[in-house]
């Protein structure tokens, strides 16, 4: 049935596939949350809020990209992947193709973060290079990061503090106290997806020698970390509120609480392909969550 589909598929639908869709959301929220700040702070520009945006979906596909290709290079990904398909692995797109897909996207998304720097400054290079650079070192390089144990620490600080900070930053020209507290919550629901993921791959994983976190530690700490990550998530509600005595639309996201407790239930007792739903109201537990953030910071 899998194979069928595949064979009926065209080109664009395995590039679609390999960009991962349900992973971009982790591209999409820090930039709302940090635009929705910016325009609280009346700082708001949608040109530069748009070209962040666009730059954050690129590097997500990169490195998404990226992490298809040397998965499949250093034999991560088999027939025996409990995950959704991986085009190389699945014989979609080649090794060749790929690298080129790979060159053109960050090149890409180095061109148009040209604007970003022109309108902030050379420190948004620096982070736009680093960003890129670490987009690649996740699964390549002589230390990949997600196969010794730091892919969870990358997903932090990239796609919550920087995602964040660096949307208010190009907007701004500043950083405030709010927008880095705001990053934690956004990056705590993002890494939880990475958490999931490396749960169910956890044999798999062990067998390829790729180290997470998740392998090294084992899985009485990986559900512990997922549940660490859900609560400090809707503590910071308190610390925001509390500190700068903002208006109750500040607890928006509470409304979010019953997905999260259901998922905390489902990471304790779901099993390998089961987690495949896991992941994906993860991924959209931290959507919405981010989406309820931005607005009750504008409200």
């Amino acid at each position: 049935m899998i194979e069928s589909t595949i064979q009926k598929s065209s080109k664009i639908d395995y590039w679609i596939l390999a960009s991962r869709p349900k992973t971009l959301l982790a591209a999409f929220v820090p930039v709302i949350v940090g635009s929705s700040i910016a325009y609280y702070d009346g700082k708001f520009k949608p040109l530069a809020a748009l070209v962040a945006l666009v730059c954050a979906l690129l590097i997500q596909i990169g490195t998404n990209f990226v992490n298809d290709l040397y998965d499949y290079l250093a034999g991560t990904d088999t027939k025996e992947r409990v995950g959704p398909t991986r085009v190389l692995a699945a014989g979609l797109i080649s090794p060749s193709e790929m690298k080129r897909a790979i060159i053109f996207t960050f090149g890409l998304t180095f061109f148009l973060g040209l604007y970003l720097v022109y309108i902030s400054g050379y420190i948004t290079l620096i982070i736009g290079i680093v960003s890129i650079i670490a987009g690649i070192a996740y699964t390549a390089g002589p230390f990949p990061l997600a196969y010794n144990g730091l892919g969870d620490v990358f997903v932090f600080i990239f796609f919550g503090l920087i995602g964040t900070v660096g949307t208010y930053y190009v907007q701004a020209l500043t950083i405030t106290p709010l927008v880095v507290w705001a990053s934690i919550p956004v990056g705590a629901l993002i890494t939880n997806v990475l958490v999931v993921n490396n749960y169910r791959d956890i044999e798999q994983d062990s067998k390829a020698g790729k180290i997470t976190l998740a392998v090294k530690y084992g899985k009485n700490f990986t559900r512990i970390q997922y549940v660490v990550f859900t609560i400090t998530s809707y503590l910071i509600l308190f610390v925001v509120y509390f500190t700068y005595k903002e208006s109750l639309f500040v607890f928006l996201p509470v409304l979010t609480l019953p997905l999260a407790i259901k998922l905390i239930r489902m990471i304790y007792t779901f099993r390998d392909q089961q987690l495949n739903k896991t992941l994906e109201l993860t991924a959209k537990l931290s959507a919405i969550y981010g989406l309820l953030f931005a607005a009750g910071i504008l409200l």
